[in-house]
């Protein structure tokens, strides 16, 4: 890769695994529904009018009724969850948990009438996989977060989900107008919801500081950047950056918030990240029905894995 897409896939690896922190801290001051309200509403407000510019919006009309099932499943309920899951759970624990992602997209791409076939390889990484989220669950139960880590698993479940409705339903429509719409249907969603659990007070400034930066940094900037880094390394390379996101989280929890890293929190990363890269190895290109586009230009514009919004959490 050249020195700008190193930059470009450092700044991504970073900014995609800091949500997690940034979400406890918020929780901290504000109610679940005034976080996604916050970080939604900025969002769109920042994106929206580039979408408009570019004309991104139109083409979207005729698939209005999948596009806000994609919101809903993406963004309106696993923002929620995660909020939620996170007024409990430490950060570090659910960025290891949205780590399954891979492993769970990979099962039901295989259930919802994929004609790829699995090898012994794959196989043996989903069971890897889904043995590490089994380790972290065990220990979250044994600890009584049992409720939160289901949360936490229903994000990874719908974070999983939307890719297959884009790839089927929504493909090669302008992403950065899919991502402007779904955010402002969400804000939409969200602002009566938000408007019953409104604070009595302002929130402390490390409260607005995370809130700014979950809207400003995570969601729309994210969206520009990685666009950028589509364009300049391609669509694989990009899609790289799902298993840097966890251990950016992990790292920041523990050195910031001081949370704990136990052995077994340790043993399911590694369970759970070999399982994705084993899972999740391509197949025959003739095998797969859901496919990246062969140019870095089509998947800047049009591509779901450029531009997912429920990737950072």
């Amino acid at each position: 890769m050249s020195r700008r897409g190193w930059w470009l896939f450092a700044a991504m690896g970073v900014i995609w695994g800091i949500p997690y922190l940034l979400i406890k801290v918020a929780v901290g001051g504000v109610s679940p529904p005034v976080l996604v309200l916050a970080r939604v509403a900025v969002g769109a407000a920042l994106l929206l009018p580039v979408a408009l510019r570019r004309r991104e919006i139109r083409p979207l009309l005729p698939h209005w009724r999948w596009l806000m099932l994609f919101a809903l499943i993406e963004i309106v309920t696993p923002w929620l969850l995660l909020s939620e899951a996170e007024t409990k759970l430490s950060s570090s624990l659910s960025g290891l948990l949205i780590a399954s992602v891979p492993i769970i997209a990979a099962v039901l791409i295989r259930l919802t009438g994929s004609k790829e076939r699995l090898s012994a390889v794959r196989w043996a990484g989903l069971l890897v996989g889904l043995a590490g989220v089994g380790l972290l669950v065990g220990g979250s139960a044994i600890s009584g977060d049992t409720t939160s880590v289901i949360e936490v698993l229903g994000v990874a479940i719908c974070y999983a989900i939307g890719p297959i409705i884009v790839s089927r339903k929504l493909a090669g429509l302008p992403a950065l107008g899919v991502n402007a719409v779904s955010l402002s249907f969400a804000a939409i969603v969200y602002a009566p919801l938000a408007a019953l659990t409104w604070p009595s007070a302002v929130p402390a400034a490390k409260v607005l500081a995370a809130l700014a930066g979950l809207a400003v940094v995570c969601t729309a900037v994210a969206f520009i950047a990685f666009f950028a880094l589509i364009a300049e390394v391609g669509p694989a390379r990009a899609t790289v950056i799902t298993y840097v996101n966890p251990a950016v989280a992990v790292v920041l929890g523990v050195l910031v918030l001081s949370e704990q890293f136990t052995p077994v929190m340790g043993g399911a990363f590694v369970l759970i990240l070999g399982g994705s890269l084993l899972a999740t190895r391509a197949g025959r290109p003739a095998e797969s029905d859901i496919q990246l586009p062969a140019a870095p230009q089509q998947q800047a514009t049009g591509d779901y894995q450029s531009a997912r919004p429920g990737a950072p959490g």
